[in-house]
């Protein structure tokens, strides 16, 4: 897989302490330690609306790591591998489970929804049942855990969250997830500004009847803040179920709310990568050289760049220490991996095998990377990357794009699926994905791309397509971009080298391609070349050109701003 090539060596630098988020172990006082263990927390977490009303049931309130890693082995549900890291295994939900996610139906948040097949419609009703089901179930648990924590580093803007768990691992996965407090005053009195409840041994039996599309279902009632997960163990619904609310509540306010990684240069200058899973978008921002911000979730406001969470979510296969040290090292105590291959005689991980899946994840606390950037923030971005796999073959390493061509090229959101990142996904498969992250848009894609057109023309940032898929051919008869040249792109796009560079405009897609660009050849500089049969590239070109214009035409109404001028002319 390119994501596991694509990871390079990070010097390793010692930073002290972040000013507004929690980037350190959670510290919990002794005293409050055994407050957690009271059965009176639920009438004092005010979470007996979820059905955790029975005496016997012990509640346990933002444990401490070491607390944490003490149930999961009484629990046993999972096992420690060597070096004390915890793995577990989710059953046969190793992704999302995008087919399953509903919103409630109802006023006014179903004004502002972006309906479809991405978020789906449920009636306030079967919603209602649903959260039955679950609260039933939490009413005779023997044990709960509530996690109280923040999503979004920016004070003025983040988000009070709580998960709800029955099991330990995931109340370790949001503990390392999402922004940790940092002492037992701000959670005491803690009002979540948004609960999500998991119930994963829970299914719906009645689903047939309720017009749902499985057992499982991850749904969201906007105007009670609150979202209840049924059916599956896989942790990724939570820590996306709260993105896709930060997607909501974030540009409502004039925020940007982005699916990427970001980091920060030693000059201050700030950098994003877009892209979906496996594109290369957590390891390309890797860098030696610069602080990492996050990897996944980011916001921009009037003062600059934020992470959304206080972990990382890395993808493990073909994962080595040669290769990939930081996310390597990362993996120890307190770090959680996710249906990994684990030999049971040496409690080794064998991060080549994938029989289980090629979506095995690690998360972790970002302060386990050494450069981590201690306030997760930066400034506005000076330049900003699109990152796509390009299954066909045909686009370059790298091209400029104008500003209306990044709109464009923003809400095509043109990449290729990763194998095993969803279910059913074997092979990647090429698809387009509206700002590189759909699946999360609870609003219009053009809401988003608008409030990126006025980011970029504010601060004068420019911005770079950068093609990790193929050359010389498709899928199954070019070959996959080298990590050599896909780095000396970046390198040449963050040291502004590539603004001295002659470039030429694409014939297909009107963008500008360097004609001369470091140690990169030039025959792979222009992707026409790189082909051996010219026609068979021109034919497939204009595919996938046409394949752009046939998507892009959902985006062209009179509610909009139109961005279609801006693609392909073929």
């Amino acid at each position: 897989m390119y994501t596991s090539l694509l990871r390079k060596n990070l010097r390793a630098q010692q930073l002290h302490a972040m000013k507004y988020v929690q980037l350190s172990p959670p510290v919990i006082s002794s005293s409050l330690t055994q407050r957690t263990f009271a059965n009176a927390n639920a009438a004092s977490l005010d979470i007996e609306k979820f059905g955790i009303t029975n005496a016997k049931t012990q509640v346990h309130h933002n444990l401490s790591y070491e607390e944490i890693a003490s149930h999961e082995r009484k629990n046993g549900e999972g096992a420690f591998i060597k070096n004390g890291t915890y793995t577990i295994d989710t059953g046969k939900f190793t992704g999302r489970s995008p087919k399953d996610k509903y919103i409630v139906d109802q006023t006014p948040s179903n004004k502002k929804i972006w309906w479809g097949d991405i978020n789906q419609p449920v009636s306030a009703k079967i919603f209602d049942e649903l959260y039955e089901h679950v609260t039933k179930h939490y009413s005779l648990a023997d044990k709960v855990y509530v996690f109280d924590g923040y999503a979004g580093a920016n004070p003025v803007s983040r988000k009070k969250v709580r998960f709800i768990t029955e099991l330990a691992w995931q109340h370790h996965f949001v503990t390392n997830m999402f922004l940790r407090p940092t002492s037992k005053e701000e959670i005491t009195d803690f009002k979540p500004d948004f609960t999500i409840v998991n119930a994963c041994k829970v299914t719906n039996k009645e689903y047939k009847k309720h017009g749902l599309n499985s057992e499982v279902f991850v749904a969201f009632n906007i105007e009670k803040n609150v979202a209840v997960i049924g059916g599956t163990w896989y942790g990724g619904e939570m820590k996306k179920g709260i993105f896709s609310m930060m997607n909501y509540w974030l540009p409502l306010d004039g925020i940007m709310a982005m699916h990427c990684s970001a980091n920060k240069g030693k000059n201050g200058d700030t950098a994003l990568f877009f892209g979906l899973s496996g594109t290369g978008k957590t390891t390309l921002s890797a860098d030696p050289h610069r602080n990492l911000i996050g990897d996944d979730e980011h916001g921009w406001d009037d003062d600059g760049i934020f992470n959304f969470e206080g972990g990382c979510y890395a993808k493990t296969i073909n994962l080595s220490r040669e290769n990939e040290p930081d996310i390597y090292n990362a993996i120890k105590r307190d770090a959680l991996l996710e249906n990994i291959f684990v030999d049971t005689e040496t409690k080794e991980p064998d991060f080549y095998n994938t029989s289980k899946t090629e979506n095995g994840r690690v998360s972790y606390p970002i302060y386990h990377i050494p450069n981590h950037e201690p306030t997760s923030r930066g400034g506005h971005p000076s330049n900003i990357v699109f990152l796509t796999c390009d299954a066909y073959g045909v686009l370059p390493p790298v091209s400029k794009l104008s500003d209306g061509q990044a709109m464009y090229h923003f809400l095509s959101g043109y990449t290729a699926k990763v194998a095993g990142t969803e279910r059913g996904v074997t092979e990647p498969t090429a698809t387009f994905s509206a700002c590189f992250g759909a699946a999360f848009l609870p609003l219009h894609p053009t809401k988003y791309a608008d409030l990126l057109q006025q980011k970029l023309k504010k601060h004068n940032t420019a911005v770079y397509l950068v093609n990790t898929g193929w050359t010389g051919g498709g899928y199954g008869v070019g070959k996959r971009m080298s990590i050599k040249i896909t780095r000396a792109c970046i390198d040449a796009i963050l040291d502004g080298s590539i603004k001295s560079s002659e470039f030429s405009e694409d014939p297909n897609f009107g963008f500008q391609v360097p004609k001369k660009l470091s140690d990169i050849p030039e025959n792979v500089l222009n992707p026409r070349e790189a082909w051996s049969d010219k026609a068979a590239y021109d034919v497939t070109a204009r595919k996938l050109a046409n394949m752009f214009k046939d998507n892009f035409k959902k985006y062209v109404s009179a509610d909009v701003t139109d961005y279609s001028k801006f693609g392909p002319q073929v």
